[in-house]
C-alpha cells in the first residue's frame, strides 16, 4: 500500500529510542524526510544512523519552549517545511495525586501540554497554506483509564487531549488532520523502569494483557504512519487505543 507520504518532511519528537525511534523509522521507510528530535544529541544522533531511509538528527528539549519554537525553522533550512508533525515526550514521575510538589506539576503540563501546543502553533500555518497536513499526538491508555500512580500524567495527557481535539475540529478544513494514538504496554526502557525489571515487566504483560505480551515499538510506527497518509485523510480528531487489549472500557 502506497501511503502517499513520500518526500514529505516529518519531525518526530522523542525520537532517539523506543516508541519515539519506531515512529521514525516507520515514517523514514515510507520515504518521508524524517527530522528527529531527542534533548540528547548524541543518542539522536545514533539512532538517526541506525534507521534506513532519510533522517536528521536534532536536539531539542520538551522543557526548552523557546527552543521548540525555533525547531521548526531549523527544519525548513535543512529538509524543507514540516508537513508531519508527531508530538511524543517521556512520562512523568510516578506518584499518588497529592504526591508531587507544583514545581512538578508545572513541568509535567510544560512538558505534555505547552510543548505541543508551541510545536503546533510553528507548523499549522505552513500546513494550511498548502492544504495538507498531519498531526500525531502520542498519549497515553490513561486519557481512557487512569493509571494507578500515573497522576501526573493521566491529568495532563488528559490536558493534551482536549487541546488536540479543539485544533482537529478547528484545522479540518484545511486538509489537516490530528489524531492522538493512546498506547498501553509498549516494551521500552521507561516501561520496564516503572516496573522494576525487564522481566517483571513481561510476566505482568503475559498475565495482564489480552494479547499476551508487550507492544513492539515498530507496531506503534507502523500505525503512525498509516494516520499519517493520504489514505487516513477523513480520520482526524480522533483517540485511538493500541493495547493489545488492555482497555476493558468499551
Amino acid at each position: 500500500m502506497d501511503l502517499g507520504i513520500g518526500g514529505r518532511t516529518a519531525l518526530v519528537m522523542g525520537a532517539s529510542r523506543g516508541i519515539g525511534r519506531g515512529i521514525a523509522a516507520a515514517l523514514a521507510r515510507e520515504g518521508a524526510r524524517v527530522a528527529m528530535a531527542s534533548r540528547s544529541r548524541e543518542r539522536v544522533a545514533e539512532a538517526a544512523n541506525g534507521i534506513e531511509g532519510e533522517t536528521m538528527p536534532f536536539e531539542a528539549d520538551t522543557d526548552d519552549l523557546d527552543r521548540l519554537a525555533t525547531l521548526p525553522g531549523e527544519i525548513v533550512q535543512a529538509l524543507g517545511p514540516v508537513e508531519i508533525l508527531v508530538t511524543n515526550t517521556g512520562g512523568p514521575p510516578l506518584g499518588a495525586a497529592h504526591d508531587h510538589e507544583l514545581e512538578e506539576w508545572e513541568r509535567a503540563y510544560r512538558s505534555l501540554v505547552l510543548a505541543p501546543r508551541v510545536l503546533t502553533e510553528a507548523v499549522v500555518p505552513g500546513m494550511r497554506e498548502r492544504g495538507w497536513g498531519r498531526i500525531v499526538n502520542v498519549g497515553s491508555s490513561s486519557v481512557v483509564e487512569p493509571i494507578p500512580h500515573l497522576t501526573l500524567s493521566n491529568a495532563n495527557r488528559m490536558a493534551a487531549v482536549g487541546l488536540f481535539k479543539t485544533l482537529a475540529n478547528e484545522v479540518a478544513g484545511d486538509g489537516i488532520t490530528v489524531n492522538t494514538v493512546a498506547p498501553g504496554r509498549f516494551a521500552t526502557d521507561r516501561l520496564a523502569s516503572n516496573w522494576g525489571s525487564w522481566e517483571e515487566m513481561e510476566r505482568s504483560a503475559a498475565e495482564g494483557i489480552p494479547a499476551g505480551r508487550l507492544g513492539q515499538p515498530d507496531e506503534f510506527g507502523d500505525l503512525v504512519a498509516f494516520l499519517c497518509s493520504d489514505r487516513a485523510a477523513y480520520l482526524t480528531g480522533t483517540v485511538i487505543a493500541l493495547d493489545g487489549g488492555l482497555l476493558r472500557s468499551v
